[in-house]
């Protein structure tokens, strides 16, 4: 039986300013490093339950998304799993619901890994407009380095896209 993959899952809406921050954060991991075959990448949008088979078949989730922890925008915040359904229920987004439900649903299953974490950036606005904010854009490094450490922590390897290894 093989290992289950490590997933990274980008969520919020782009549509929607600051709400875009963890599809955005998704991408700069993507575009400046490399990471083994054993982390998989989601582009989890606002898919909302369509998540769960994703969510099930991980052995260890990780979401990058805006987060309203009640911090200056573009403050990074992380949260374990335990954490996650309160401060997620805090959030004004199209997918909130949805994804507190999944995660309850994939509990109640007994199918929620062990090791669940968000990344993510408090949000200045979210309202309709397409970009995120000065504030919410200057927090992209601090948030990809809690990313990298968290997958450090996990095991996994990421090389800069120069080839330097950051994590090993």
């Amino acid at each position: 039986m093989r290992a289950k993959p490590t997933v990274v899952i980008g969520l919020g809406n782009p549509l929607m300013g600051d709400d875009g921050v963890g599809l955005e954060l998704l991408g700069y991991l993507r575009e400046h490093w490399s990471f083994s075959t054993d982390v998989v990448f989601v582009d989890g949008g606002t898919w909302g339950m369509n998540l769960l088979p994703t969510i099930e078949d991980a052995g260890r989730v990780l979401f990058l998304d805006a987060v309203n922890a009640g911090q200056p925008a573009g403050t990074p915040v992380r949260l374990e799993r335990n954490r996650i359904p309160r401060w997620l229920g805090l959030k004004l987004s199209p997918h909130q619901i949805d994804l507190k439900e999944v995660l309850a649903l994939a509990e109640l299953r007994g199918t929620l890994p062990r090791q669940v974490v968000v990344v993510g950036i408090q949000p200045e606005r979210v309202e309709m407009q397409v970009g995120l904010t000065p504030a919410v854009e200057s927090g992209l490094d601090r948030a990809a380095e809690l990313a990298l450490a968290t997958l450090e922590r996990w095991g996994h390897r990421a090389v800069r896209e120069n080839g330097v290894a950051i994590y090993a």
